[in-house]
């Protein structure tokens, strides 16, 4: 697996595209977060990150009660003192999904999705959500605030807790 974030992980994120600055261009390994290196890779980045970041941590942040996170007071702060770091749990994957582990694995964007020709049975639940309950995957829209709104983070949440 190459990504950011915990090895192992409860719950692992797979996105086609990686920050386009070094190391994380050339990574072939998962590697966990440094505090602050979200708002680093935000910095030499476009806002396009941001969302992504922000979008991941709001989903985490409605999970965290049976994920048994950690309490953090706001979404912002679990963003930034928690997400994709070492004891996190949680993981940004940047290659094809592992259906064989126990961890929950979302697909973020449907195109991405298409792409890997997983040939599993999904389940369509919803506006926007297929699953396989088999392998723990859910395909979402795509980690931006107008595909991916605060009412479609409840329904994913929704979706997670039934693996939980």
């Amino acid at each position: 697996m190459i990504g950011l974030g915990a090895t192992p992980h409860k719950l692992a994120v797979y996105i086609k595209n990686r920050p386009m600055v070094e190391p994380y261009q050339s990574l072939h390994n998962m590697q966990p977060l440094a505090a602050a290196e979200i708002s680093s890779i935000v910095n030499s980045t476009s806002n396009h990150w941001r969302k992504i970041f922000n979008v991941y941590a709001k989903l985490v942040f409605s999970c965290a009660d049976f994920l048994d996170l950690p309490d953090f007071s706001t979404w912002q702060q679990l963003r930034d003192e928690y997400l994709l770091q070492a004891s996190s749990e949680l993981a940004l994957v940047f290659s094809e999904p592992v259906l064989n582990t126990k961890a929950v694995k979302i697909i973020t964007g449907h195109t991405y999705a298409q792409s890997l020709a997983l040939n599993i049975k999904l389940e369509n639940v919803g506006d926007d959500f297929l699953v396989s309950n088999q392998h723990k995957l859910i395909i979402c829209p795509y980690f931006d605030y107008r595909q991916l709104s605060n009412s479609k983070i409840d329904q994913l949440t929704q979706i997670i807790k039934r693996f939980h």
